[in-house]
């Protein structure tokens, strides 16, 4: 146990901690109109060995703040042994560990938890520490830095906007920048768009279809065996396991929509895929982290019939050898402007949030500029040595 002050920070080792771990953010954040309550048992099985396939290739140890002996905030600490194995120069690499799942109710315990996660990752043996992350790279990488104002879209971070100042107080540097764009879906894109796309559809060996849900572990594991080819390269790239691939499938399963994700094959062959996720934080906004007394029901109902004003598109990827060509980014407009039609037309979609990105990645960045979009959300992960 580490004490800082009147703050104690102890290790997460009962179902009563853990239970605790949960709830202290509903507790911390319920003054947040924009913050949306995720739903308690999702959490659960995010931080639970055996119900996510991270544990199988992580150390990890949750830790709780209390003062006079009341829950006041608490933070994860993990290293992916994947993560290890990456090139140095790639953002991961030897001796990086990370922290994240951070909330605090004031800045000395911030920093209590933050002291307490150092110590742990350098008695484990790393060297640099890249945060927040929870847990996964492949979950809610980054700390909002700006997007305060309107509430996240689906599988996206939301923080308190003094955190950022609690952090940079302890040294810790920008290691990179993450980037959302917002686009207006509604009135379709510039006339030079609108060609190119035409000039893909005159391509007779290149296909753009949807997704298939009656062959759904088949195109699901299409589009992740895409996504580790074409992310590979990307700072901060690990890899995901074939149990994560399946876990991640089972997961997005009920909020897959066929007209919403769509693969490009040239010549037969899968060469890339655009995901796009009606936003259901919409409709989990007013369930308050519980599906009892009746927030199954309208979970339900939603997942039934999604109307939603709102679009997330999380994921997008070109097979790596494709990369940087002109194809690469003919398929990335046909993918948007295909689902952008049908997001419009059966689910009254009126706008659209791309991201995360990299703020180098320059293919991407074209590719939102090109079509109109602008910033509206950034996230900063941050880095600091610990030898």
């Amino acid at each position: 146990m580490v004490a800082t002050q009147d703050i104690a920070v102890e290790p997460v080792t009962t179902k009563a901690q853990t239970k605790e771990f949960i709830d202290i953010a509903y507790r911390l954040n319920a003054g947040d109109p924009h913050w949306v309550p995720p739903l308690r048992s999702e959490v659960a099985k995010l931080i639970t060995p055996g119900k996510n396939p991270f544990f199988e290739h992580a150390r990890v140890q949750l830790f709780l703040a209390l003062r006079h002996g009341k829950v006041v905030g608490r933070i994860s600490a993990h290293i992916d042994e994947l993560a290890l194995k990456q090139p140095a120069d790639q953002g991961m690499g030897p001796g990086t560990g990370n922290w994240g799942l951070m909330e605090a109710s004031d800045e000395a315990v911030m920093h209590a938890l933050i002291h307490r996660a150092e110590a742990w990752l350098k008695e484990q043996g790393m060297t640099r520490i890249l945060a927040p992350i929870s847990m996964s790279v492949w979950e809610e990488p980054g700390l909002l830095t700006k997007g305060h104002d309107h509430s996240p879209m689906i599988m996206m971070g939301h923080h308190n906007a003094e955190y950022q100042r609690w952090i940079e107080q302890l040294d810790y540097t920008v290691a990179k920048r993450l980037v959302t764009y917002h686009l207006p879906v509604e009135d379709g894109f510039p006339e030079l768009i609108k060609r190119i796309v035409a000039s893909g559809e005159r391509n007779k060996k290149l296909t753009i279809r949807k997704v298939d849900k009656k062959y759904f572990d088949r195109d699901a594991a299409i589009i992740m065996n895409l996504l580790n080819d074409a992310w590979s390269g990307n700072w901060g790239f690990v890899p995901m396991t074939d149990h994560e691939i399946e876990h991640a499938g089972k997961s997005l399963k009920p909020i897959v929509y066929e007209d919403l994700i769509r693969i490009a094959e040239l010549e037969g062959e899968p060469v890339a895929f655009m995901m796009t996720l009606p936003d259901m934080n919409e409709v989990l906004k007013t369930m308050k982290g519980s599906l009892w007394p009746f927030g199954w029901a309208k979970l339900l109902w939603w997942l039934k019939f999604p109307k939603s004003s709102s679009m997330r598109v999380p994921l997008m990827g070109v097979k790596k050898e494709l990369q940087n060509s002109r194809l690469a980014s003919q398929m990335a407009f046909m993918l948007i402007e295909y689902i952008r039609r049908d997001a419009k037309r059966n689910f009254g979609t009126k706008r659209a949030e791309i991201g995360w990105i990299l703020e180098d990645n320059q293919g991407m960045l074209a590719i939102a500029e090109a079509i109109e979009a602008s910033i509206n959300r950034e996230y900063l992960i941050y880095e600091k040595p610990i030898s």
